[in-house]
């Protein structure tokens, strides 16, 4: 058991190892034989040549046509016979992989020498460098080669060429590539790039770029966002964001490269050639808003603003243009010797056609400004203000400034500049003049206090006295009212004494009837009796009712007269003596009317020391013995 254990093990390792050495031993020494595996390539060096010169050509080091030493010819993946170890050396090399999103630059080590100026080898037919036998018979030149390896797996003689694995080049959105060229001709005089070359695929196709005349150094063309296989010892790549015009602009081109083309501005613009697209020179037609692949090395962007621009000569405001940073406040001398300053906003517009000759004039907007409007603004409001005084500056401040606007508007017309608007802001007059005027208005706004003032005294004036007329009108409204009472008691007494008697008659019918039916035969008497006692009481209603209605209307009469009379007075003497003197003289006539003492008859006052109380009583005691005696006295005159 443990003896086929044993062979068993025995097979399964020395089986391997016979044929490892039936190979190297056998096949290898007798046959020849070379097994290239499936990932590798087998790189041959051959020792010694057995019949022919063994030597290579001069200046080479890789063997294309049998002679000793690194062969070009390379062994792919298989079987191989007449290969013996003792003329022949085989090198396996794994196949050369270039990854996604990397490119294989290539460096020959043998081939025939680079033109006079070169730096890069041209392409030869050499199946991506896997047929070095190729690329020596076809012409092949040693150095760096202009051709690339995309990505995949090579089978790469490494004995000839070497490979140095980089990176794709990635152009990002919004962004633009300037290339530049190490190989080509020489760029032409006069211009700063080399001229577009049609059909090498964005620089992909070197080959065809240089035969096809391409220039070395900056060129015009740009490339996109992107990837590309370009070879960096070839051209190299900026990377630069494009040109962005935003809304309300319109961008200017200035190019510095291009044939000289034909003058677009006519005859009457002196200041520059208007050109046409794609020549040298600033061009007619601006770029509206969006985003353009602009070289910024061979074409120039200004940017004009198409809406209304505000410039402000203001020493703390300035617009988001920042056309205006450099602008200040204005000082003006006045014709009376005083220095003030005031602020100017000036509105303009430069409609999108006549932006290409405002930058062929000025070259960009800060010289407009800077050339144009700040000398213009300024020396016409210093030149305004000497032919004024400050005072008369800050009156006619409306009248200067639609002057303003009509005299700069014409001198911008001459620019291509529409002005439209001058605003004059904030003036500032001398301190020591605006206190002379401070003091003048508040004397002028003092009088205009003191005069209303005065109205208000006369007003409370007359108030009063309205107010006191108002007073006596309560007492005749009273009186008024009086005179009415006394009307209506009036009316009233003569309408119950007309009840009366018409009362008095009718019972005097009726008695007058009773009677004559109880008493026919003495029918005429009482028909008499009752004629005469109606009559006599008719009479006597009448009478009293006369008497009653003229009562009433005397005492009505009377009230009315006393109430108007009283108010007349009392109004007319408010009026003469004013509200507190007549009340003094109605509470005086009052004191009168009443006979009210208000000081004594006799005032005895005793004298000064120990009998003043017995001076004043014998006094009194006198006084009243002089009464007694008048009253005594007989009336009449006594002569």
């Amino acid at each position: 058991m443990e003896s086929t254990v044993l062979i068993k093990w025995l097979i399964i390792i020395g089986l391997p190892l016979l044929c490892l050495v039936l190979y190297r031993v056998i096949l290898r020494t007798f046959f020849g034989v070379i097994i290239v595996p499936e990932d590798k390539i087998g790189l041959v060096t051959k020792k010694f040549v057995l019949v022919g010169n063994q030597s290579l050509p001069e200046g080479r080091i890789i063997a294309t046509d049998g002679q000793a030493g690194f062969q070009a010819q390379t062994l792919a993946p298989g079987v191989y016979f007449g290969k013996w170890f003792w003329q022949y050396d085989v090198t396996f090399q794994a196949f050369t992989i270039i990854p996604t999103g990397k490119i294989g630059l290539v460096l020959a080590k043998d081939g025939t020498e680079l033109q006079q100026g070169a730096v890069l080898a041209r392409r030869v037919d050499c199946d991506a460098f896997q047929n070095a036998e190729a690329f020596l018979r076809n012409g092949g030149q040693k150095g760096r080669q202009t051709a690339i390896m995309t990505p995949g797996s090579y089978r790469i003689n490494t004995f000839i060429f070497e490979v140095e694995i980089t990176d794709m080049i990635n152009v990002p959105d919004n962004a633009v590539g300037i290339v530049t060229t190490m190989e080509g001709k020489a760029i032409e005089s006069g211009q700063i790039a080399g001229k577009m070359i049609p059909n090498h695929n964005n620089y992909q196709d070197t080959d065809t770029f240089l035969a096809a005349g391409g220039y070395k150094g900056l060129q015009e063309q740009v490339i996109l966002s992107g990837s590309y296989f370009l070879n960096p010892w070839f051209a190299k790549v900026e990377m630069l964001k494009m040109t962005e015009i935003p809304i309300s602009h319109v961008g200017v081109v200035i190019s510095y490269v291009g044939s000289d083309g034909e003058d677009l501005s006519g005859v009457e613009f002196k200041h520059g050639n208007i050109v046409g697209k794609n020549h040298k020179g600033v061009w007619a037609e601006p770029l509206g808003p969006g985003k353009y692949p602009i070289n910024p090395y061979i074409m120039k962007v200004e940017y004009v603003p198409t809406t209304n621009l505000v410039l402000n000569w203001a020493a703390s405001r300035s617009e988001a243009h920042q056309l205006d940073k450099n602008l200040s406040t204005i000082t003006v001398r006045s014709k009376d010797g005083f220095t003030f300053n005031l602020d100017v906003a000036q509105i303009i517009h430069i409609p999108a056609i006549e932006a290409p000759k405002v930058i062929a004039r000025f070259g960009n907007m800060g010289n407009l400004v800077t050339q144009v409007l700040e000398p213009t603004i300024g020396n016409y409001f210093r030149n305004s203000a000497q032919d004024s005084d400050v005072i008369d500056f800050l009156k006619s401040r409306k009248e200067r400034q639609e002057s303003a606007r009509s005299h700069i508007g014409t001198v911008l017309e001459q620019y291509n500049v529409f002005g439209v608007d001058t605003l004059i802001g904030d003036i500032v007059p001398p301190e020591s003049l605006m206190k002379t005027l401070t003091d003048r208005k508040i004397a002028e706004e003092q009088k205009v206090t003191y005069e209303t003032q005065m109205r208000a005294q006369e007003t409370r004036q007359a108030l009063e006295k309205e107010t006191a007329i108002a007073e006596i009108q309560k007492e005749i409204v009273k009186a008024d009212q009086g005179v009415l009472i006394a009307e209506r008691i009036a009316d009233a007494t003569v309408k119950k004494a007309t009840g009366d008697a018409n009362s008095m008659r009718l019972q005097a019918n009726a008695e007058a009837d009773r009677m004559k039916l109880m008493a026919s035969g003495e029918a005429e008497k009482v028909r008499l009796l009752a004629i005469a006692e109606a009559e006599r009481t008719e009479l006597t209603a009448k009478a009293d009712a006369e008497k009653i209605m003229l009562t009433g209307n005397a005492e009505a009469g009377k009230i009315l007269a006393i109430g108007k009379s009283s108010a007349e007075s009392y109004k007319l003497a408010v009026e003469a003596m004013g509200g507190n003197n007549f009340t003094q003289l109605k509470v005086m006539e009052a004191i009168g009317a009443q006979h009210i003492k208000i000081m004594p008859d006799v005032l005895i006052s005793g004298g000064d020391g120990a009998n003043g109380p017995i001076s004043g009583l014998l006094g009194l005691k006198l006084l009243e013995e002089l009464g007694n005696k008048k009253t005594n006295e007989p009336k009449g005159d006594n002569l």
